[in-house]
């Protein structure tokens, strides 16, 4: 339905009726199997499915909305503006490997942007059977860009006059070509003969619901015929629910080649199941497998079958959680194995011209060492994959020695993958499988394979830029903390810091111990906003901030108070809190001011804890004129003040109140008085009730004279 919006609500346009004519014409044009419209919404950054050809809405549905920023080939068109063309699986999975897991159909495709003057304002993407020659024709190029041209002429001027081009909420599914429509003799004749042919007979819709079967299918898959019609087989048949029948269904409707498989059904009736695509859908030949003349071998698209897809699915999740090269590698191993079988994995990464090791599954670490260092001159497999960016397949140790009669062999392996990690157009790593038989590796196989190996390498990019970029900020962090408390007479002191747990950055949590004079010294424990450089950064300037103004004597109120004029000169768009505390050891009492940082715990002689609230005062670095009350506290001998950053207590979900009591509790029970042990227990109960989500910085105080 063509749509227009006003006052938020989508309706009716003409425009989009006579874009979606123009794609329809674009279709016939260059015979595609498949074609899909975007259009791109003013003022967004999402292509949005408007019309398709070939397919049904439910297959489409994966595509229905992308990011212009997606690696997609249609994205790409949009983006870069031009022709983008994809000649086939293999092509498929190196340049756009999410598309090639998801879709590993044997064809060829075309991507082209709708764009105008000015702006860009949709895409159109077409698809053909592998059969296609590996590059556009002369005549299909110039159907594509004239259609372009008058869709974006189009779209130009429905903008013009108020009514840009929207989707509306379904696509529009256009009518598969036919010469002629059948009249109802035919239609009646073809029936007929249908129920006389010995063998089952099944038609399947392009949304893969039966639109006809015959007596001897319904028989032969003992159900009913009026309980087939309008369903899908592997809906309503539980033993037609593995993935291969719907997998098969779609290849065959996508590549426009026959395919064929075998099931069983209950108990033992072995089946066998033949699938001739068409432009309305998929006719299916069902045949008792013991009777029936060989089906051939299956499909060259070989599904993989429900264990090698749940594990597959299983890591492209996995893979968006990983954040460093170890948590790649550890998935990978994890899952790639017994996805596709094999006996020996390796993960190889390219670190200045030579390979790394980073991890490894069914191999020797001696025979594993021999690779590591390994310069990418060496005329090995594993370079010349490197090298060429192509992934290698050897399906027996003949193959293999016949190309490379030098390279080691571990052990009786038989069949090996070479697969080239790429990214951003370069290689990054190699990933090796190595099997003990023979293995065809079928062209599904070797299809989802390098698709792997492409969204493997993309993400082992990101996780070395990550660890790198950690690594410098954790350095920097580490240096901008004390390395060591000096020693004040009258107090033990004891400080600990914990980083963050899995998938965070650096943060901006510090604390310090400063002698203030003979008998006086000073404490301060605080968190920078954000888990960053620049939170590290601020860290350091804070921390020092407080150093210099704490020994000049100032109130803990002073010092907060100038210590934020000077943040807030900073303006570094980050805000910190901080609390500060001056202890006078003569005079045996404590003067404390907070920036909104959580109140201190105090644990009195007689063991008694409480939280120290104080007088609240805003954060470092959002007003310059802000005021920090002091308040003074006795300082017994015995006194144990704790002070800690928000990780040691808080975390989504927790009730905060809650945890801290239970910290000042346990502080209570402490059955040493040691500022160690009391720095242990406290961070082995936060850990034991709080989940490391931020970093920890604790600061125990005992007054011991």
């Amino acid at each position: 339905m063509n749509v227009v919006q006003r006052h938020g609500v989508r309706r009716p346009a003409a425009g989009l009726g006579r874009l979606t004519g123009l794609f329809g014409r674009l279709v016939r044009e260059t015979d595609a199997a498949v074609g899909m419209l975007y259009v791109l919404p003013p003022g967004e950054r999402v292509l949005e499915l408007v019309a398709l050809s070939g397919m049904s809405r439910r297959i489409a549905a994966p595509w229905a909305r992308m990011g212009v920023g997606d690696a997609t080939p249609v994205a790409d068109a949009v983006r870069q503006r031009r022709l983008v063309w994809v000649g086939g699986p293999d092509e498929m999975a190196r340049r756009y490997p999410l598309i090639g897991l998801m879709a590993p159909f044997e064809t060829v495709l075309a991507a082209a942007p709708v764009a105008g003057q000015d702006r860009v304002w949709g895409g159109v993407c077409l698809v053909w059977p592998l059969w296609h020659p590996p590059e556009p024709s002369r005549i299909e190029r110039e159907a594509i860009s004239g259609f372009c041209r008058r869709a974006g002429r189009l779209s130009e001027q429905a903008a013009a006059h108020g009514h840009p081009l929207l989707p509306a909420s379904e696509p529009v599914v256009l009518a598969p070509n036919r010469s002629r429509t059948p009249g109802r003799g035919e239609a009646m004749g073809a029936y007929d003969f249908a129920e006389r042919l010995p063998v089952g007979c099944c038609s399947l819709d392009l949304d893969g619901q039966v639109t006809f079967l015959n007596t001897a299918a319904a028989e032969l898959l003992g159900v009913g015929a009026a309980d087939l019609l309008g369903a899908r087989p592997w809906e309503r048949l539980l033993w037609l629910g593995d993935p291969a029948f719907e997998d098969r269904y779609r290849a065959a409707l996508m590549s426009r080649k026959p395919t064929a498989f075998t099931a069983i059904r209950p108990p033992d009736r072995r089946l066998s199941f033949r699938l001739t695509p068409g432009a309305t859908g998929v006719s299916v030949r069902i045949t008792p497998a013991d009777t029936a003349a060989e089906t051939g071998p299956p499909s060259p698209q070989g599904a993989l079958g429900a264990l090698p897809l749940y594990h597959l699915m299983h890591l492209a999740t996995a893979l968006t959680e990983a954040v460093s090269v170890k948590d790649v590698v550890d998935r990978v191993t994890d899952q790639v194995v017994p996805a596709f079988e094999a006996q020996g994995l390796a993960l190889l990464t390219v670190e200045d011209g030579r390979l790394r090791i980073a991890g490894y599954r069914g191999y020797a670490p001696e025979f594993m060492a021999r690779f590591d260092g390994e310069p990418l001159t060496s005329p090995t497999p594993i370079v010349r994959a490197l090298a060429t960016q192509t992934p290698r397949f050897f399906t027996s140790y003949d193959d293999f020695r016949r190309a490379y009669p030098q390279a080691p062999r571990y052990g009786d392996r038989d069949a090996w993958a070479f697969l080239p990690l790429i990214a951003t157009g370069r290689p990054v790593g190699l990933l090796v499988l190595s099997y003990d038989q023979p293995r065809s590796f079928t062209l599904a196989e070797r299809t989802i394979l390098t698709s792997l190996a492409g969204l493997i390498g993309q993400v082992l990019d990101r996780a070395r830029l990550y660890d790198t970029q950690h690594q410098l900020a954790r350095t920097l962090q580490d240096g901008l903390l004390p390395q060591e408390l000096p020693t004040i007479p009258g107090l033990e002191v004891a400080a600990r810091y914990l980083p963050a747990g899995h998938g965070a950055d650096i943060g901006g949590d510090f604390y310090d111990l400063i002698r203030c004079g003979p008998h006086c010294a000073a404490i301060t424990i605080g968190d920078v906003q954000g888990h960053n450089v620049q939170a590290a950064a601020l860290m350091g300037q804070v921390r020092t901030a407080v150093h210099a103004h704490a020994t000049s004597h100032l109130t803990p109120g002073t010092v907060l108070a100038r210590t934020n004029r000077l943040v807030t000169d900073l303006n570094p768009g980050l805000f910190t809190s901080c609390l500060y505390g001056h202890l006078d050891l003569a005079r045996h009492n404590a003067r404390l001011a907070t920036a909104g940082h959580h109140p201190p715990l105090i644990r009195y002689p007689d063991g008694h804890t409480e939280s120290l609230h104080l007088p609240p005062g805003l954060l470092l670095g959002i007003t310059p004129d802000s005021d920090y009350p002091t308040t003074a506290i006795p300082l017994q001998l015995g006194t144990v003040l704790a002070l800690y950053t928000d990780g040691l207590v808080e975390a989504p979900g927790i009730d905060t109140d809650r945890t801290t009591a239970d910290l000042a509790r346990h502080l209570t029970q402490a059955d040493d008085d040691s500022a160690d042990h009391l720095a242990d227990t406290l961070l082995h109960h936060a850990l034991q009730t709080v989940p490391g989500t931020d970093d920890i910085a604790l600061l125990v105080v005992r007054v011991n004279s």
